[in-house]
């Protein structure tokens, strides 16, 4: 895996081991920010079910003034500190937790993102919890990005679809507020 563009275009990223974690592909990263690109430049980010941090990675890459890592796994977490450590990209925290939580926490904060990455495992089909918190979190006239398996149609109450584009088996839907 490589950051696609920006200030550390072409470096390469670690990846935790294992099948834990699900990286987001060059190919779709680099699809997803040329959508995005408008939003990221001195954006606030949440980047949710982070992994290897290569979504927030990206956009730091890109400009973005800062992003929140949430993340539970302890090899994951530790694959983002290396990241951000090689790349030498400041603006970062990594909070080690389950995404829903840390969720939840950033709303009842009352804390606002221009982008919030969202790339829970393909499996999750119950987006109750995400459509409860994320709009309080987003910004007025910001961008949610939710990735899943093709087949899945998210709808998320209190978000309007802005677009939706497959991938092979990943399924990219942006979020606005209605």
């Amino acid at each position: 895996m490589r950051i696609i563009a920006g200030s550390r275009k072409g470096h390469t990223i670690f990846a935790p081991r294992g099948r834990d974690t699900r990286p987001t592909s060059d190919r779709v990263r680099e699809n997803v920010f040329n959508i995005v690109a408008p939003w990221v430049e001195g954006a606030r980010v949440l980047d949710l079910y982070a992994g290897s941090g290569a979504m927030g990675l990206e956009a730091l890459s890109r400009g973005a003034a800062g992003v929140v890592f949430v993340e539970a796994d302890r090899d994951a977490v530790r694959a983002i500190e290396r990241n951000l450590d090689k790349l030498r990209l400041t603006g970062a925290t990594v909070v080690r937790t389950e995404a829903m939580t840390g969720l939840a926490q950033e709303a009842t904060a009352g804390r606002k993102y221009d982008l919030v990455l969202v790339d829970p495992p393909y499996a999750m089909t119950d987006f109750d919890t995400l459509a409860r918190y994320l709009p309080r979190v987003l910004a007025d006239d910001g961008l949610a990005v939710l990735e899943s398996a093709a087949r899945t149609e998210p709808e998320l109450a209190g978000l309007a679809v802005r677009t939706t584009r497959k991938y092979g088996s990943t399924r990219v839907t942006v979020f606005e507020h209605e």
